[in-house]
């Protein structure tokens, strides 16, 4: 009993064990299914975190791709601008290198060519000594004839000589209206060809007697200077007078631009006002009579080759001799100025009747006016009065003439002003206001104003502007060049033959090298040389 107990003892603990065996196996297989589990669950989270990292960085490595990409694009464009830019430069580098062959050609074709230039320069040169030799020798021979015979060459135009009818008529050819250049009260001008040179011939209606015709003539001779039209010379039998020919017509076409000739600048124009002023002076200052224009216009106002201004029409009135007159005796001649432009005309000569020296200064102001403005002249110094006291002068100056110098054109403006005062006694004179004020400017405009110096004083020595500004030597053969100054002819020549194109005076450069005799000055030159 008690060995089946023990036994059915033995065999529920066995079981009992084997249960707990089981129930400890058990637990461990569910502690190591927990712990794969938990190590499955552990894995899992870190997977995900890797997988969201791996998100992140693929995220970034994305975004740093399309980065990159865009960059790339950019470099793309960059690179397809600068392979551009370098077929431009190799294209422009090919064309200079074409251009460089081709110059460099050109060079060594204008050395040949300078080389040759430079041979046939010394040939010239050679020839031109030669020539000069010769015709040192022929003007020498040509001045012993005429001092032999007495008489000029037939290819020299004289200084003053009588020409026949059958001369005019053939210079004029036979007064063909095609020639008329000119006509007015005291008869009709002609442009004409003389002993191969131009000329002026006015052909007078007035005169019916030989004496006052002649008596004229050689008074009109007596007036000579470099701005007044130089009298060449005469015809007794068809009453005409011989004139230089002055090519650039008269300053009131100039100041009009008549058939579209070119302006005159403001330069020029103080030159004119300058010269015109001199001349003035000089007539007016003539003894034994003093000599009134009467009729100064600026149509009576020419300009030649060289812009230089030369009076014409003067001389046929004549004042009281310096002798009866005294300072306090104002110089008169009754007169009517028939064809006078009344715009121009002494406002006191409508209620006296009488031109005085001082009427040539109410002209030349009104003339000055129509420099600076360039505008018509009927109520032209109201206009100026009025432009000068609102400060708007500068309004009215000719734009065609320039950039004025403002001070200067107010100081002429001034001066025009004072000239053409309404009251003779209130009106500047000449000589002694107007002179002073014009002289400075023109000799800063052309360094040298010796050509216009004014003096009634006679000197043993000879005046400045008798002396070439080269050789310093009293001119024979005076002749102006472009430069507006007067030289020895055969000087100026051999200096234009030395290779120079330039002023020998202002060292600009010229606009040719033509030249042109200056009458005026030789006839003043050979007067002076007779008198010393």
């Amino acid at each position: 009993m008690d060995e089946t107990l023990y036994s059915k003892l033995e065999k529920a603990m066995a079981e009992a064990e084997n249960a707990r065996l089981e129930a400890f196996q058990e637990t461990q297989r569910r502690g190591k299914a927990e712990m794969d589990a938990i190590e499955a669950m552990h894995k899992a989270q870190v997977s995900d975190r890797l997988c969201a990292e791996e998100l992140k960085q693929r995220k970034e490595i994305e975004e740093a791709l399309a980065k990159e990409k865009e960059e790339h694009e950019k470099v793309k464009i960059q690179l397809s601008k600068a392979m551009e830019d370098l077929q431009f430069a190799l294209d422009q580098k090919s064309s200079l290198e074409s251009k460089i062959a081709e110059s460099n050609e050109m060079v060594e074709g204008l050395e040949l060519r300078i080389v040759s230039a430079v041979e046939l320069l010394q040939t010239y040169k050679k020839e031109r000594d030669e020539l000069l030799v010769e015709r040192d020798k022929a003007l020498k021979e040509t001045e012993e004839l005429r001092r032999k015979q007495g008489n000029l060459s037939s290819t020299q135009m004289p200084q003053f000589s009588e020409f026949s009818f059958s001369e005019i008529e053939k210079a004029t050819q036979n007064f063909n209206p095609s020639l008329k250049i000119g006509e007015g009260r005291h008869g009709n001008m002609y442009k004409g060809l003389l002993h191969e040179i131009q000329v002026s011939i006015k052909v007078l209606d007035n005169y019916n007697s030989q004496d006052p015709f002649r008596s004229e003539v050689d008074r009109l001779n007596k007036l000579r200077h470099p701005n007044l039209v130089t009298l060449i010379g005469y015809c007794q039998e068809v009453q005409a007078l011989i004139y230089e020919y002055i090519p650039n017509g008269s300053l009131e076409d100039r100041l009009s631009c008549k058939d579209n000739t070119t302006p005159l600048s403001w330069q020029i124009r103080v030159s004119v006002a300058t010269e015109l002023c001199s001349a003035l002076i000089f007539l007016h200052s003539c003894k034994p009579f003093s000599v009134l224009h009467g009729d100064l216009t600026p149509a009576k106002v020419l300009l030649d080759a060289n812009f230089v201004s030369k009076l014409c029409d003067f001389g046929s009135r004549r004042l009281l001799s310096h002798a009866q007159s005294s300072n306090n005796i104002t110089l008169r001649w009754k007169t009517e100025p028939k064809g006078t432009s009344f715009a121009y005309l002494d406002p006191e000569f409508l209620s006296t009747g009488e031109l005085t020296l001082k009427s040539d200064v109410y002209s030349f102001g009104i003339t000055l006016l129509q420099l600076l403005t360039g505008r018509p002249p009927w109520g032209l110094t109201k206009e100026v009065q009025y432009a000068l006291d609102t400060g708007k002068l500068e309004d009215l100056l000719d734009p065609l003439a320039g950039d004025w110098p403002f001070e200067q054109a107010k100081q002429l403006a001034h001066l025009a002003l004072s000239c053409s005062e309404m009251y003779r006694e209130n009106r500047l004179d000449l000589a002694s206001d107007v002179w002073p004020v014009l002289e400075p400017m023109r000799e800063d405009l052309c360094g040298d104003s010796s050509s216009l110096q004014l003096s009634s004083k006679e000197h043993s020595e000879p005046p400045s502007y008798f002396l070439c500004p080269i050789s310093q030597d009293i001119m024979q053969d005076p002749h102006m060049a472009t430069d507006g100054f007067t030289y020895e002819a055969e000087v100026l020549r051999e200096w234009f033959d030395s290779g120079h194109d330039t002023s020998p005076m202002t060292n600009l450069k010229l606009e040719n090298c033509n030249l042109v005799a200056n009458y005026a000055l030789h006839s003043a030159i050979q007067e002076w040389q007779q008198k010393h």
